[in-house]
């Protein structure tokens, strides 16, 4: 008695997330398949190849990525009490919010960058990505295909610069609103810029992240390795990154390697790779391309 006493708390904040989830991607399906419909890139089925797949991916990447979290944000914490000084955050925790937000969104969008990019340049890394980029059509949905190790990884890369700063704090007894602001955006807007939509935003597209920048950064024809920044293009052309040819689509999207179809092997295959004398996945294309 006492056990189920114990896990009630737990089970009905699991069942809640799952309601919130199951709105959201109703949210979701409501707002981009008639977008996608209307002003598509490529012509293509709703229901199209891994559509439910990539709902459960939904699931996955909603529920298990904030338990895999909470180890990490705590060492991130402690690291940050006792390297960082308290006056710099003590400074920077009494900007105004207009101040902090936008500052925190350039310093997070540097660290999801290069912890984008670390996942393409290191073999490791690449393991977990490529069920990202497995995917060979593009929609709104593609989204949420992504490892739970692969998705902890980038988002840590992406808040551990706000905390060292002090733009946000890691650890606290409520949700701190800079961090939440930067992570609910940055999902919003991953769903768009996955989506099979031609909009480019013309001279706008060089400073927000559109359909058509991310789109190049999937394909699998050249070049590839580009446009890394999930929000700000000119990130990518900071780093020397960034590619958007004016009236181009990819044609092609994809990776090179095979991927196991069903959910539970893409999840367990790069966990077991390691232990393998053969390893399919251990030249990511992003290394054979730059060799």
């Amino acid at each position: 008695m006492d056990i189920v006493s114990h896990l009630q708390p737990h089970l009905s904040a699991f069942a809640l997330d799952f309601v919130r989830l199951c709105m959201w991607l109703l949210i979701l399906m409501i707002v981009f398949v008639p977008l996608e419909r209307l002003f598509a890139v490529h012509p293509q089925k709703v229901f199209r190849k891994a559509f439910l797949t990539d709902v459960a991916y939904c699931f996955l990447s909603g529920l298990l990525p904030k338990l895999l979290l909470v180890p990490p944000m705590a060492a991130v914490a402690w690291v940050v009490h006792f390297l960082v000084p308290s006056g710099l955050h003590s400074h920077v925790a009494a900007l105004p919010l207009w101040i902090r937000l936008p500052a925190a969104m350039v310093a997070g969008e540097i660290g999801f960058y290069w912890g984008h990019r670390w996942t393409h340049e290191i073999p490791f890394l690449w393991r977990f990505h490529t069920i990202h980029h497995s995917a060979e059509e593009m929609d709104w949905l593609v989204n949420s295909r992504a490892h739970p190790v692969d998705m902890v990884f980038t988002r840590l890369c992406g808040l551990i610069p706000i905390y060292v700063l002090g733009l946000a704090q890691p650890a606290g007894k409520t949700v701190d609103l800079v961090s939440f602001l930067i992570v609910f955006t940055g999902t919003l807007w991953g769903f768009f810029i996955h989506a099979n939509l031609k909009w480019r935003f013309g001279l706008l597209g060089r400073l927000v992240a559109t359909p058509a920048f991310h789109h190049w950064h999937h394909t699998s024809e050249e070049p590839r390795n580009k446009n890394y920044a999930p929000m700000l293009p000119w990130i990518d052309v900071i780093f020397g990154t960034y590619y958007m040819p004016s009236a181009k689509w990819p044609s092609k999207y994809g990776i090179d390697s095979a991927v196991p179809s069903a959910l539970v092997a893409q999840v367990l295959e790069p966990l077991t790779l390691p232990f393998r004398r053969s390893d399919p996945l251990a030249a990511p294309r992003a290394l054979a391309d730059s060799a």
